[in-house]
């Protein structure tokens, strides 16, 4: 790597909007990769920033980790992703993404009144859930969009 176009920790962070930490550990989790210089502090090259853009828009359509790692170690070499391979990566996300934006048009549709929590406080409730029957939908909201219950982890 030419040391005059490695990015530092803070570099990169500043660049991307990511936490030190996150950088951290994606380099843990083989998403992103760092030399050393001398002093054993970390230094990337710039297409690191072009892998982290990738990261964060294939986590706001929702792919997991993992799901984001198996589509980055398909690119030869472990390069960034170009224009075409976005292209073909993502052309699957569309369908998970229109089923994501469905889903949060219903909540916002919906966020004036019962979300089927089971609370019955608000008069709503005794329409939407007489008896309570939300409660044999499982823990949580149980009127929200499934999309929207899923349980993440950070």
């Amino acid at each position: 790597m030419d040391t005059h176009d490695a990015l530092t920790v803070g570099d990169v962070a500043g660049r991307s909007g990511f936490a030190a930490s996150a950088l951290r550990y994606y380099e843990s989790q083989g998403l992103i990769a760092a030399s050393r210089n001398g002093g054993g502090q970390r230094r990337f090259e710039r297409g690191v920033l072009r892998r982290l853009a990738f990261i964060r828009a294939a986590s706001n359509v929702g792919l997991t980790l993992e799901e984001i790692r198996v589509e980055l170690d398909s690119l030869p070499d472990r390069r960034t992703p170009t224009k075409a391979d976005w292209k073909r990566i993502s052309a699957h996300w569309r369908v998970r993404l229109e089923d994501r934006i469905t889903a949060l048009e219903k909540l916002r549709d919906g966020l004036d009144s019962c979300i089927g929590c089971g609370c019955l406080s608000l008069q709503r409730c005794g329409i939407s859930n007489p008896g309570d029957v939300a409660r044999g939908g499982g823990p949580g909201a149980a009127y929200l969009p499934s999309l929207l219950r899923e349980v993440h982890s950070a």
